[in-house]
């Protein structure tokens, strides 16, 4: 007779499953009740209200084109970003901005799937799990909204990839300098070039930071210098806003009706806290597991401003957490990244002090997954991945291995 106990469902896969299910139902009574979804709205033509951020960040490549202060133009929104970006997207200032719009959008969704096969390819997931993820991703809120608002997460995506794929080959001069790429398109990245500096990884530590400092000095010479100092002040004066799609800890705070400050202590606490102990660690963490992401993730807990988009940089850490056993884990993960913003319209208007204080819960519902992620993240940290690690690289000095700890 069969030992009953071998048929017995292990509590974190019937956790996994009801998460899942809840996603999928939530998901669904969600696109019922609210049918105008972000995917519906990517065919709609309006640049200024709908397409707002690739409309910025068109109208500032005009702007670089035509000699005047990319900070300055008729968008409606504030360009948040540094210069470098303007500098990547002037070719898109030839063309009119909703021809622009649909180019780009087209493009980042085959740049999203594009990093998805190939971190499964280099996972070597089999078809079945690489489709299954694709079709979650592409089926997500993420992207949706990514591509709905027309933002620059695929570009960042791919960078992180490519990155990540080269540590893993043993190149990481090569790693750190795609990285430092990526920090100077999107400061919030920075904590990742901290990484191999608490795995006393000198070599790569240097690389990453002289990367950043190139590309963003690239960007300021290209867009001019005072670009930078105009850049620096919109950076450190723009607000936390409170929105149900902010997942950081500033933004929790924002929403609670707390400081910010107190949400930027807890943010700091939770990435001084992961590097700490990646580098308590460090002779176990392999810098091309889950570790990146995990840094990854909780420097989106920092920072002010973490959309849920955001989210789209953390699926190569998903997949990761497969090949070392924790699919379930990964599953879920996915699952709940299907639920739409929409979510936001089934909390009332004008609540009474209890039903705020439930809205308040409610609406910190991409906190929550944000933290999820940055725990099931890190705690998988430790874990050996399914094939050997690449140790050195021929991009790395003799003595840096020297210096790993």
């Amino acid at each position: 007779m069969s030992d009953p106990r071998s048929t017995r469902i292990a509590p974190t896969t019937l956790l996994a499953a009801v998460v899942v299910l809840a996603s999928l139902v939530t998901t669904v009574v969600l696109h019922v009740r609210h049918p105008d979804a972000l995917v519906t709205l990517l065919p709609l033509t309006d640049m200024r209200d709908l397409h707002v951020d690739f409309d910025t960040f068109w109208h500032s490549a005009v702007a670089l084109t035509q000699g005047v202060d990319i900070y300055e133009t008729p968008a409606k929104l504030t360009n948040l970003n540094p210069p470098l970006l303007t500098v990547l997207l002037v070719p898109f200032a030839a063309l009119d901005a909703l021809t622009a719009y649909r180019i780009f959008a087209a493009l980042t969704a085959v740049l999203v799937v594009a990093s998805v096969v190939a971190v499964a390819r280099e996972l070597r997931l089999g078809a079945g799990v690489t489709v299954a993820a694709a079709l979650a991703v592409l089926a997500s809120s993420p992207l949706h909204g990514t591509l709905v608002l027309g933002q620059i997460y695929p570009l960042l995506l791919v960078l992180l990839v490519a990155g990540w794929i080269a540590e893993r080959r043993g190149r990481p001069l090569l790693a750190a300098a795609c990285y430092g790429v990526a920090v100077a398109l999107k400061p919030s990245l920075a904590p990742l070039l901290l990484l191999p500096a608490v795995q006393r990884r000198w070599a790569p530590m240097r690389a990453g930071i002289a990367s950043a400092a190139v590309a963003t000095l690239v960007g300021v010479l290209i867009a001019g210098p005072s670009s930078a100092i105009e850049w620096l002040t919109i950076a450190l004066t723009e607000g936390v806003p409170d929105t149900v799609d902010n997942a950081s800890f500033p933004g929790l705070a924002m929403r609670f009706g707390v400081s910010p400050v107190l949400g930027l202590g807890a943010g700091l606490a939770v990435l001084v806290g992961t590097l700490w102990w990646i580098g308590r660690h460090r002779d176990r963490i392999d810098p091309a597991g889950t570790a990146p992401w995990a840094v990854v993730a909780a420097g989106l807990l920092l920072s002010p401003i973490a959309w849920h988009n955001y989210l789209l940089l953390l699926v190569p850490g998903v997949l990761v957490l497969v090949t070392l056993g924790r699919g379930a884990l990964a599953t879920s993960l996915l699952a709940v990244t299907l639920v739409p913003v929409s979510w936001n319209a089934i909390w009332p208007p004008d609540p009474s002090p209890l039903e705020e204080l439930g809205s308040d819960v409610g609406r910190s519902l991409y906190w929550a997954i944000l933290v999820a992620y940055w725990v099931a993240l890190l705690s998988a940290g430790p874990l050996r991945r399914s094939g050997p690690p690449a140790t050195g690289g021929a991009d790395e000095p003799a003595d840096a291995g020297a210096s790993t700890g």
